[in-house]
């Protein structure tokens, strides 16, 4: 058997700096690797391992491409908003037990952001 131990979600731009603003200035991520033509934005602490297959993005929604759980979901939407990223739903609290909102990222690719109730 073959144990995962990482699931990393590549997303190809020609401005591979762009990535620092919304990954690193807003939502706080640490930048772990940047070799000029990738730059890996993270975190060291433990997460779970999980790919979601999903034909629509719940409550009616689209798929967002990711998924992003934060500790406190009001101040990330405050930091969102702050620095200009629109939101395209939400704020909404979920009747399956989360509080989220998507925006788009730097790169077009709709990002779920979400805390659990």
């Amino acid at each position: 058997m073959v144990n995962v131990r990482r699931i990393v979600a590549n997303i190809e731009t020609p401005d591979i700096a762009a990535a620092k603003r919304f990954y690193q200035g807003v939502l706080g991520l640490d930048q772990l690797m940047d070799m000029g033509w990738i730059a890996t934005y993270g975190s060291q602490q433990t997460m779970a391992v999980q790919i979601s297959f999903m034909s629509q993005g719940g409550s009616g929604t689209p798929v967002p491409d990711l998924s992003i759980e934060v500790d406190d979901v009001d101040d990330a939407l405050d930091r969102m908003r702050k620095a200009g990223f629109a939101v395209e739903y939400g704020p909404a609290d979920e009747p399956w037990g989360v509080r989220r909102f998507y925006v788009r990222d730097p790169f077009g690719r709709l990002v779920n952001i979400l805390s659990h109730r």
